[in-house]
C-alpha cells in the first residue's frame, strides 16, 4: 500500500527565519493514486500579523485569524496525519521548512519531517519535464487540462486538491476523474466544509477467464509446434 498525502500551507509571509508562521494547512490523502475521504485541515492563529504582500496572495485576515487554534493545539493531529507518509509538495522546501520550524517550536521531540517523510516535491519533477518554462501550479494546471477556475486566492485545502490532480497528469499521463461534493475536513473547520470533495474514479479491470487462458496456452504450443520461439509470450 502506498500512502501519499498531499499538503500544502499558508503562512503570514516569505521566511520562517524571519519569525513568520504558518495559518493554514491542508491535506487529502491519496491511497495507492486514488484519493480517500481523509483530510486534515487546520486555520491557524499565528499569534504574528499577516503581511500585506501575504494577505495578498492567500486573503486570510488578521481578524478571521483571531479566534483559530495555535499550532501547539494541532501539533500532534497534524504529526500524526503526515507520520510515515509520501508528502507530495509544490515547491517542498518551502512548506516543509516552515513546518519543521513549527514542529520544532512546540517540543525537540517531533523529528524533521524528512526524518519520518519522504517529500516528493513536484515543482523538480515539473523542471524536469519542462525545461525552460514555466512550472507554477496555475501553469501546470493549464499545460494537464485541470480545472482551477476556483482558484482566485491562494487556498491550502483547494490548492492540494489541485495539485493532486496535476499529480496524478505528471506521473501517470491521466488526469484523475472527480466529482463534485462536499465534507467536513478532519480539522473540522467550517470553511472546510465549502470546498468541493473530489474522489478519483477506479479504472475497470477486465481478468482473463480460465478457459480463455488454456485457449491461449493451446494456440501457443500449436505455433511452438511450427517452429516459433515464443518463450517470451509464457
Amino acid at each position: 500500500m502506498t500512502r501519499q498525502i498531499i499538503l500544502d500551507t499558508e503562512t503570514t509571509g516569505l521566511s520562517f527565519k524571519e519569525g513568520h508562521r504558518v495559518i493554514e494547512i491542508g491535506g487529502i490523502e491519496m491511497i495507492n493514486r486514488r484519493l480517500t475521504n481523509n483530510h486534515f485541515h487546520y486555520y491557524i492563529n499565528p499569534e504574528r500579523e499577516v503581511e500585506a504582500e501575504a494577505l495578498a496572495v492567500h486573503g486570510i485576515t488578521n481578524e478571521f485569524l483571531q479566534d483559530k487554534p495555535v499550532f501547539s493545539d494541532v501539533a500532534k493531529a497534524f504529526f500524526d496525519f503526515v507520520d510515515g507518509a509520501e508528502l507530495v509538495i509544490h515547491n517542498a522546501p518551502f512548506d516543509v521548512g516552515f513546518l519543521d520550524f513549527e514542529l520544532g517550536r512546540v517540543s525537540r521531540q517531533y523529528p524533521k519531517l524528512a526524518q519520518c517523510c519522504t517529500i516528493f516535491d513536484t515543482l523538480v519533477l515539473a523542471r524536469q519535464q519542462h525545461p525552460g518554462q514555466r512550472n507554477s501550479l496555475d501553469a501546470l494546471c493549464k499545460r494537464y487540462g485541470v480545472d482551477n477556475t476556483d482558484r482566485e486566492l491562494h487556498g491550502a485545502l483547494l490548492d492540494a486538491k489541485i495539485l493532486a490532480q496535476v499529480y496524478l497528469a505528471m506521473t501517470g499521463g491521466q488526469v484523475a476523474l472527480f466529482t463534485d461534493g462536499h465534507k467536513q475536513s478532519q480539522g473540522g473547520e467550517s470553511a472546510a466544509t465549502t470546498q468541493q470533495q473530489r474522489t478519483v474514479g477506479e479504472l475497470a479491470v477486465v481478468n482473463a477467464t480460465a478457459q480463455e487462458l488454456d485457449e491461449h496456452e493451446a494456440y501457443l504450443k500449436r505455433l511452438e509446434k511450427n517452429g516459433a520461439d515464443l518463450s517470451l509470450w509464457h
